[in-house]
């Protein structure tokens, strides 16, 4: 390999290098918090894998291919010939001239360009799937070429972010840490820490206009050097027309957005002259450069500020299978970006052999990342799904259902008195009204005369609380008789799974429409995308409460009324539509809408079909009378790990249920394996050791 090929194969390695390491967020600020400590963790071993033996890797695929190297057969062929000239012979009819030359036609290949296409494959693949350390569902290869799973349906609804999680967000209000020199023995640590903030947006509810909250740079002492570390304040509370600054604040109308805000934190940062902070300034003033080695146009104090004020702005994803996913995009990409029939046809063999191990070389590589990715990705996917903590749990009970001796203690409870007065004016009850008349303090006397009003267990200590409850319990079968859950509607539904299994009679839901008025916090703009992922996630789990007699009930208006329907009857073809029925709900229609002033919903209604009832019914009869068990799939039953019983025994009945176990003394393994539904088989990954 020439200098010159050198230099540039060490531009691509390293190119490639800082993508993996934009991928796995090694070049991400020092987040100390959830899954960013399970990444730092494993950033030292990372680290090693790109710095010191990925080079030696790809090299060493290759390295079976030196002897062929079209750069040293023209250095032996030259040397060849220049020793032939100065014995006098003619250097063409020397043996060792023309085999050289044969080499050089026919088995030569230029392994410092092999090299540097591995390289630009790797990130070619990569950078399609991953943008700022997150995964996109991108499958477009190039203009107007798609892939995506199809198997003959009659119609085929998909969307960008099928195979995901959908994780709503809350407001993280955590610090922010990043190193300007993260190699250096001095890493100069810096910290955007939250000074103060006001209460606004929380779970359903939504702040006022004009008082959503921002992130403003702290009034006064906002940047200082403690402890070794530079410390820059904030505050996250609703704009003002005084956080202009003064110099621009003639002729503003409305209060800085956020995105202003940042500009104005950047300069007043970066003007700061004192002397203790300037070497940090003259640091974060730099030009921040991105994954790909490419100036981004901003300082590196923009780029992180950037970072810290979005990211509690945009919901998020998990891929449900990201392993098999990126493995089977990356068959695709090599059949269709690397593998060139018309080049295999026309070379010899040992070009093809040079062809296809440049090949493998990609596949080992990428596998190796691949696998790395889908680690962290099954992570966060098993801390997403696993069942979540009650953290709280209180009872309303009216006071009929309570026995008398406990009316005392709940008469002088002052919390529960200023709630009564707040939702049912019983301060407004007189003597006229009811005897006896409100009090303060209540009297066990008012309570026996207003027997329905309802105690709320927060309100009280756990001694009584669990003493109100086990009276209640002797004489009440069934309690509670209604439950309302304060919880991520995922989890709140796996919660409920076990208890209520196939046992509601009516389902109503009333997702978010995703208007231009209130629009879910897609990302990517993946607008219609993420909002179908929402719904499908819950829905899937929401519809096995159905009774076999139940109804489902949604609302939604035009926006997503098609897709909806699309999602429910694709993924739930058991259910037949009953009916749409449309609601007039705002006679004036909605202001801001362009066309017709929309002033109407819809309410979608399914039911189970009578096939589907049916069956479900006799398999639920069938399973009561075999399966003893019961979890929140299903029953179920313990048994042996082996082949028993009817038709289902045959590989041709259960397919996915025949697989290899690989066992080499004491270690027993399942290999890596994925589905080929056109084989109906499983395709072996690994092999035996």
């Amino acid at each position: 390999m020439s200098q010159a090929q050198a230099i540039h194969s060490n531009q691509k390695y390293e190119k490639l290098k800082n993508l993996l390491k934009e991928l796995f967020q090694l070049d991400q600020p020092d987040l100390d918090f959830g899954l960013y400590r399970i990444m730092h963790a494993k950033s030292a071993e990372i680290t090693q894998f790109l710095d010191n033996d990925l080079l030696p890797q790809v090299k060493q695929a290759f390295s079976l291919y030196q002897s062929a190297d079209s750069a040293e057969l023209q250095k032996e062929l030259a040397k060849a010939i220049e020793q032939a000239q100065a014995l006098g012979a003619d250097p063409e009819t020397l043996p060792k001239v023309k085999e050289l030359r044969n080499k050089l036609a026919n088995d030569a290949v230029d392994v410092g360009a092999l090299e540097n296409e591995v390289y630009d494959h790797l990130f070619s693949f990569f950078r399609r799937y991953y943008s700022d350390g997150d995964f996109l569902s991108k499958r477009v290869y190039k203009p107007e070429v798609y892939a995506i799973p199809y198997e003959g349906e009659e119609v085929k609804l998909h969307w960008a972010n099928r195979d995901q999680y959908y994780i709503k967000t809350n407001e993280y209000l955590r610090d922010y840490t990043f190193c300007l020199r993260p190699d250096d023995k001095n890493p100069m640590r810096v910290h955007f820490m939250l000074a103060d903030a006001t209460e606004g947006e929380h779970g359903n509810v939504k702040a006022a206009d004009g008082k959503e909250r921002a992130f403003i740079l702290a009034s006064e002492n906002f940047i200082a050097e403690v402890n070794g570390d530079l410390t820059i304040r904030f505050e996250y509370r609703p704009a003002t027309m005084s956080d202009w600054p003064a110099d621009v604040a003639e002729g503003k109308h409305k209060p800085p957005l956020q995105k202003d805000l940042a500009a104005i934190a950047v300069k007043r940062i970066l003007t700061v002259t004192d002397g203790a902070v300037l070497p940090w300034l003259a640091e974060m003033s730099k030009n921040h450069v991105n994954g790909s080695g490419q100036n981004a146009g901003h300082s590196r104090l923009d780029s992180h500020l950037s970072c810290y004020v979005a990211k509690n702005t945009f919901d998020y994803f998990i891929h449900k299978e990201l392993g098999a996913f990126l493995r089977r995009e990356l068959d695709f990409y090599i059949k269709n970006e690397v593998m060139h029939l018309d080049d295999v046809a026309e070379e010899t063999v040992p070009r093809v052999e040079q062809y296809l191990s440049k090949i493998k070389v990609i596949r080992d590589i990428a596998g190796k990342f691949i696998d790395f990715l889908s680690q962290l990705e099954e992570f966060q996917k098993k801390l997403w799904l696993k069942k979540k903590f009650v953290v709280e749990t209180n009872y309303c009970i009216t006071l009929d259902l309570i026995t008398e001796d406990l009316y005392p203690a709940i008469a002088a409870n002052e919390a529960q008195h200023e709630e009564w007065v707040k939702l049912f004016s019983i301060n407004e009850i007189r003597e006229s009204l009811v005897t006896p008349q409100y009090t303060n303090p209540l009297t066990p006397e008012f309570l026996r005369a207003n027997r329905f009003l309802s105690i709320d267990t927060r309100h009280f200590d756990s001694a009584f609380s669990a003493q109100l409850i086990q009276e209640i319990a002797k004489d009440h079968k069934s309690i509670p008789d209604g439950v309302c859950v304060n919880g991520d509607n995922f989890h709140a539904l796996n919660l409920l799974q076990r208890r209520h299994l196939r046992d509601v009679t009516s389902i109503y839901i009333d997702p978010p429409y995703n208007t231009d008025a209130t629009p879910i916090a897609y990302k990517n703009g993946y607008r219609h995308s993420s909002w179908l992922s929402l719904i499908e996630n819950r829905l899937d789990i929401g519809m096995r409460f159905l009774a076999d007699t139940g109804i489902l009930c949604v609302t939604i208006d035009d926006v997503e009324l098609h897709v909806l329907r699309s999602l429910i009857e694709a993924s739930m073809p058991e259910f037949d539509m009953m009916g749409v029925v449309p609601i007039k709900n705002n006679p004036a229609g909605r202001t801001g809408t362009v066309g017709f002033s929309i002033c109407h919903e819809y309410a979608l209604f399914y039911g189970l079909t009578d096939h589907s009832r049916v069956g479900r019914l006799e398999h639920s009869e069938a399973q009561k009378a075999r399966y003893k068990e019961k979890d929140e799939i299903g029953f179920f039953e313990w048994t042996n790990f082996r082949k028993h019983g009817g038709l289902n025994t045959y590989r041709t009945a259960r397919p996915r249920q025949f697989y290899p176990i690989y066992v080499q003394g004491d270690k027993v393994r399942i290999p890596k394996m994925l589905w080929a539904s056109a084989t109906r088989s499983w395709d072996v990954l690994e092999q035996p050791e």
